[in-house]
């Protein structure tokens, strides 16, 4: 009796959902004891950096006091980025670099599987494009996104820091990062942050985070890069904004 061969989609399917395990090595598991409480050094590093660079995001610390008050504007857009390329990218590179001691491609900095990430990207771009032209045009989103329009060039460069830089803290340094503790939790956890950094956004783009941020979240640990997801929500956010502004390029 011959054994049955699986289907070619069973076969696509069991590939892109292969995960791959991220062990800890023995530095990951170091601990240190706190009020009677024993800690994973590099976890709980982690988690309290995180909490600070968002609540100093947030509060803007790094933009001029005559920006924020035209928060959406291209201009202000821009030094946002500028400020989190410090804050979420060299901050926690730092970290990762001089404090733990450890290679920035263990957080997510490297190709990873780029074939799978290529593809998995394009394909998530394909689905979300119908979904952006048709929200897009809602006065909620036209209202708070088209102040933030800019000549593409420059439009790309704005979001190219800011979400490169958005990936890598959430996604890189603290997912990873946890995941090698604690787990695919660590996937949830990430979660927690990134959605907070959209509460001033629109209604439904806010209640989308959560999925979003989960989608970004799998795509990085499947392939063990944040280039992929990057790319994607490059994407989408400069969709995003080209069409609530009316497509206009300048």
């Amino acid at each position: 009796m011959t054994a049955t061969r699986p289907s070619p989609l069973r076969v696509f399917l069991t590939r892109m959902f292969a995960m791959p395990a991220y062990p800890p090595d023995e530095r990951d598991l170091r601990t240190f004891r706190l009020a009677g409480l024993e800690l994973p050094i590099r976890a709980t590093v982690a988690v309290v950096a995180v909490i600070l660079i968002v609540i100093f995001d947030f509060q803007r610390t790094l933009i001029p006091d005559e920006l924020v008050r035209y928060d959406r504007n291209a201009g202000a857009q821009r030094m946002q980025a500028i400020s989190r390329v410090v804050l979420f990218f060299l901050v926690p590179l730092a970290i990762i670099v001089v404090g733990f001691r450890d290679r920035p491609s263990r957080y997510g900095l490297q190709l990873g599987d780029w074939r799978w990430g290529l593809g998995l990207a394009a394909f998530g771009a394909a689905v979300m494009t119908p979904v952006v032209l048709v929200l897009s045009g809602a006065p909620d989103f036209r209202d708070y996104y088209a102040p933030s329009m800019d000549p593409l060039p420059s439009l790309l460069a704005t979001n190219t820091m800011d979400l490169i830089s958005t990936e890598f803290i959430y996604r890189g340094f603290l997912m990873l990062g946890l995941a090698r503790v604690f787990g695919p939790i660590g996937l949830v956890i990430a979660l927690f942050p990134f959605t907070f950094t959209h509460l001033t956004k629109p209604e439904l783009e806010l209640l989308s985070t959560f999925a979003g941020g989960a989608v970004y979240g799998w795509l990085t640990w499947r392939t063990g890069s944040i280039v992929w997801g990057a790319l994607a929500h490059i994407y989408i956010v400069t969709l995003i904004i080209v069409v609530a502004s009316g497509g206009v390029l300048g």
